[in-house]
């Protein structure tokens, strides 16, 4: 018998546009998916993060991004 967890956990997502379609990208993990708009790719990414911790024990995942941004930096090199 499958022992039921109830267990949730708050996970941060990068999303960004290639061609025709959106990716999401897990940022504690590696798990991306991607999809027709952002919306999908984030539901794909849902769909995907849990199948990935579905067979896990315990998620011990300390999420430190609480603040988390995404910036662009300009580099000169030669």
């Amino acid at each position: 018998m499958k022992k039921i967890k109830n267990v949730y956990q708050e996970l941060s997502a990068l999303v960004w546009k290639e061609e025709e379609l959106y990716v999401a990208k897990a940022v504690e993990v590696e798990i991306a998916s991607q999809g027709s708009t952002k919306k999908k790719a984030l539901t794909n990414l849902q769909e995907a993060l849990e199948l990935y911790f579905e067979n896990e024990p315990q998620l011990n995942i300390s999420s430190s991004f609480h603040d988390l941004s995404l910036e662009k930096v300009n580099i000169h090199y030669a």
